[in-house]
């Protein structure tokens, strides 16, 4: 462009010397430089302006996509609902006192009937003996009857047969009984232990969960108010982007004026320009000269309005990246710290679920134990009550054959009378231990309840709530952390961004010294040209045609009003302008 008024002057050469000394004095005070300068600054600028415009919208774009990650993250785990699975577990954690002191119950129970089968037991152990007493008295009165020896000793053998069955029996109660003892102390010191320790431990894992579910709720709250803002920014670097057509706009009339003078200069080197003398030559460049003046002038008062309105948004951008970053601050820190807290919880629930696991073990012991006594001691009863039968039978026998004897039996038989009468006792002894067997099985049922869950089962589900919450936050971390560093990017462009747009600072004091030099070189007045206006149409019409703005050319006519000649031309440019400026608008 320099070279394009460098010609001006080679043009002007060739014609009047006052022509040539005017071109001189206006490439002298280095306009032409000035006004390409100023050119290429203006389109430099809002080109990089522009780019770095389009990068924050791209940085904002990822933004608002990392904040569809973390509602997404919160969404899912609302409706996992993690805090859910271990609401439940401490809800199990909380009824274990309750269930501890149904299981003692359940124990006591267990020993009430196991002593009541003691009872019964000493009984047969009694009755035992005497069978045995009345046994050796048979065989030592019958010793003289040989037919009585065997019968003698046979039911001699059929009593310590019995006895040994009743003592098996009572071995297996006393087994039980220990048992039952020692799962009575274990529950007992378990169920103190849960009552210090479970509700304390379960209080502080239900005030974790409650502080995981309300910074969840926080988090979703800020994640709305970042987007709203990033979407707010997002509309105001839209906003910007639309604003810097003002460069494009300056560059057009910078560009403008510049053309202007070439069409001044191809005019005075052609044939009608070369007519006019020195001073038509003179009053001419003086009105182009008012004309780029005002041209400039005008422009450099848009230009100053729009990039400060540019400035002043781009300003907003600042404050809005800053509450972005403030509102990551506020979510920091929080989940990492909730987890910590939360596993320090779960460790000391594990340790209960510990002492559940091995207080489970016991009572499925002592309750299988219980059940397999009971199998054995029925066993045991039957067996019993076959050798009372026996008893009963040869002791019946004895009576009759005593009875042939006469006075020889007579003795015999008041013994064996009371072996039927001793035996008949078992009965009631068995009978009563019989009846007393489904007590004892009901007792070892009611040990492990049918609802209560396994301690392995507990701690799987505390393991897998934990789990779950663990890995939910770890997901919400990473999408935080992208979020951060997004907003921190987005901070970053726009602080560049504010020193890429500052135009006025740079290219409008350009732009006013171009205006000041140009206005210098017009001078106060502007020349009367209506004398030559009909060959200045000509000229009149080109520089008019250059104009895209209705500004432009509303300019123009206060400093060159519309010439007779011209009015078709006029009107034909005008209806163009109007159709470019619709266009712009729209844009």
């Amino acid at each position: 462009m320099a070279s394009r008024f460098a010609s001006i002057i080679s043009k002007g050469n060739n014609v009047a010397n006052g022509a040539a000394s005017a071109l001189q004095a206006f490439e002298a005070s280095g306009i032409s430089e000035r006004l390409e300068a100023a050119r290429s600054q203006v389109e430099e600028r809002f080109l990089e302006g522009g780019t770095v415009l389009l990068s924050v919208m791209d940085v904002l774009n990822r933004l608002l996509s990392s904040l569809d990650n973390v509602t997404k993250a919160l969404d899912a785990n609302e409706s996992s609902d993690a805090g859910a699975d271990l609401r439940s577990t401490v809800k199990s954690l909380t009824d274990l006192p309750i269930s501890e002191t149904a299981r003692q119950d359940a124990l006591s129970s267990l020993a009430d009937t196991g002593n009541s089968l003691r009872k019964h037991v000493a009984d047969m152990q009694e009755t035992m003996r005497y069978l045995r007493t009345f046994a050796v008295t048979a065989k030592i009165t019958g010793a003289g009857l040989p037919e009585f020896a065997g019968f003698a000793q046979e039911i001699l053998e059929r009593i310590y047969s019995g006895t040994a069955e009743v003592n098996g029996f009572a071995a297996h109660l006393d087994s039980l009984e220990k048992e039952v003892k020692v799962a009575l102390s274990f529950s007992t010191a378990a169920a103190r232990s849960y009552c210090e320790t479970v509700p304390d431990v379960a209080r502080a894992l239900q005030d974790d969960a409650r502080k995981i579910a309300e910074h969840r709720k926080n988090l979703a709250a800020i994640a709305r108010d970042v987007s709203a803002i990033a979407r707010g920014i997002q509309s105001k670097v839209a906003s910007t982007l639309s604003a810097l057509q003002v460069g494009d706009i300056t560059r057009q009339r910078i560009e403008h004026v510049q053309s202007t003078f070439s069409l001044l200069d191809e005019f005075l080197g052609a044939e009608d320009g070369r007519k006019f003398d020195a001073d038509a030559r003179r009053r001419l460049e003086n009105v182009v000269h008012h004309l780029t003046a005002a041209q400039m002038n005008d422009m450099c008062k848009d230009f100053h309005r729009d990039s400060q309105s540019v400035a002043k948004t781009i300003a907003s951008f600042g404050e809005d990246t800053q509450e972005i970053l403030r509102l990551r601050e506020m979510s920091g820190g929080g989940q990492g710290h909730l987890m910590r807290a939360l596993e320090s919880g779960v460790s000391a629930a594990h340790e209960i679920v510990k002492q559940v696991d091995q207080a489970t073990r016991q009572a499925d012991q002592v309750s299988q134990s219980t059940l397999g006594t009971a199998a054995k001691l029925l066993e045991a009863i039957g067996n019993i009550r076959v050798v009372k039968t026996d008893i009963h039978y040869m002791a019946l026998n004895t009576n009759l054959r005593c009875s042939r004897l006469g006075e020889e039996g007579k003795s015999i038989n008041v013994v064996t009378a009371e072996l039927r009468i001793f035996a008949a006792k078992l009965d009631e002894s068995a009978d009563a231990i019989v009846n007393g067997l489904p007590t004892l099985e009901a007792a070892a049922g009611r040990i492990v309840p049918a609802s209560a869950d396994p301690a392995g089962g507990l701690g799987e589900n505390l393991t897998s709530a934990v789990g779950n919450i663990r890995a939910a936050a770890c997901t919400m971390e990473d999408d935080l952390k992208v979020l951060y560093e997004h907003g921190r990017e987005v901070a970053n462009k726009i602080s560049l961004l504010i020193g890429k747009l500052d135009f006025q600072r740079d290219l409008g004091d350009v732009l006013a010294r171009c205006a000041d030099v140009l206005e210098d070189v017009a001078g106060t007045e502007i020349a009367d040209i209506s004398d030559i206006a009909d060959a200045v149409a000509p000229l009149d019409r080109k520089i008019f045609r250059l104009y895209t703005m209705v500004q432009e050319r509303n300019v123009h006519r206060d400093i060159v009003p519309a010439m007779e000649q011209g009015t078709a031309a006029v009107a034909e440019a005008t209806k163009v302008g109007d159709d470019e400026d619709l266009f712009a608008d729209a844009l």
